[in-house]
């Protein structure tokens, strides 16, 4: 049986590449507790394409 709880699986995706111009995409797939953090989750994460850190948002 599967587990039943509150975490799900959200995408975050780079704010500052949009911008930029350069072609590609940074995405990250995590996991949050929906309970603990009902908002939008934001981190900081490795852009590949950049070759820095940027800050990475959740996407719906």
């Amino acid at each position: 049986m599967a587990k039943k709880g509150n975490r799900v699986q959200v995408i975050l995706e780079c704010t500052e590449h949009k911008e930029s111009g350069v072609p590609g995409m940074s995405r990250y797939i995590t996991t949050k507790n929906k309970k603990n953090t009902p908002d939008r989750m934001e981190r900081k994460k490795y852009n590949p394409c950049l070759k820095r850190v940027t800050v990475h948002r959740e996407i719906k």
